[in-house]
């Protein structure tokens, strides 16, 4: 996993990391997005790797889309499968058995905005700008920035967000849950890790059905929702590391779950 031309990765305590690294800004060129689609995909696979974080090297998380590469394409069906591409990837991160948390700073931007909608989690400085601004260049978002963006924020505030253009500081982000938190500058790395701490001791198996009942708490009604996780519940029971989790509970002592 090292012969990357835009990402570069590493695991370290069953942490999965992957940093975007294309100056100046990690604008997401098709490449480097298909590098971030194969290194997940690599650290889904890996059984070490139990949370995975995605941050930006340099000033940006990511600034937008790699503009200049829309110059080479001619025909709308050509921008129209760039796009079909890119919502397979980021849809594939979203639905993935793992959790995966956006690290971000400075800005997270049209694409880079999309890509960190797509993660489970987001954490993001204090000064970070986050936004669609694709209208201003006569387009609209293309890995659907607009499908998930109201899902966090409300339909209206995303009407306002995709018209005006205009981005919103990490805070209001915060308080529209667009993030999870807004941290001090320099610190949304550190604290992308904490959390990222606190779930890779959890066991495997019962993290995977947490992502999966949210998944189904979008999009199905809530009598179907709960049946599913009733489901789960039974299934979890049936483990040996509920049984580990409950002795351990009584013993007051970590757990030790060995994923059974």
């Amino acid at each position: 996993m090292s012969d990357w031309q835009f990402i570069s990765t590493k695991v370290e305590n069953r942490i999965g990391m992957i940093t975007m690294n294309k100056p100046p800004a990690n604008a997401l060129s098709q490449s480097m997005i298909l590098e971030i689609g194969h290194a997940m995909e690599a650290f889904l696979e890996e059984e070490e790797v139990r949370v995975i974080v995605l941050h930006g090297e340099g000033k940006f998380f990511a600034a937008g889309a790699d503009i200049k590469e829309f110059t080479g394409i001619k025909h709308g069906d050509e921008f129209a499968d760039l796009a079909r591409e890119g919502q397979r990837i980021f849809r594939q991160m979203e639905t993935a058995s793992k959790p995966i948390i956006a690290a971000i700073h400075g800005a997270a931007l049209g694409g880079g905005l999309e890509l960190a909608m797509a993660c489970h989690m987001r954490i993001a400085c204090e000064k970070t700008k986050l936004g669609l601004p694709e209208l201003q260049l006569g387009l609209v978002p293309g890995f659907a920035g607009t499908q998930r963006l109201p899902k966090l924020v409300g339909k209206s505030k995303a009407m306002e967000m995709l018209l005006t253009s205009e981005p919103m500081s990490a805070q209001e982000a915060e308080k529209h849950g667009l993030i999870n938190r807004s941290v001090p500058e320099g610190t949304h790395l550190e604290e992308a890790v904490k959390i990222a701490e606190a779930a890779r001791y959890k066991g495997a198996k019962t993290v995977q059905f947490i992502i999966e009942l949210l998944q189904h708490a979008e999009t199905d009604p809530i009598e179907r929702g709960q049946e599913k996780e009733a489901v789960r519940f039974g299934d979890a029971f049936e483990s040996s590391d509920a049984k580990e989790g409950i002795s351990a509970f009584l013993e007051k002592r970590k757990p030790e779950f060995q994923d059974k």
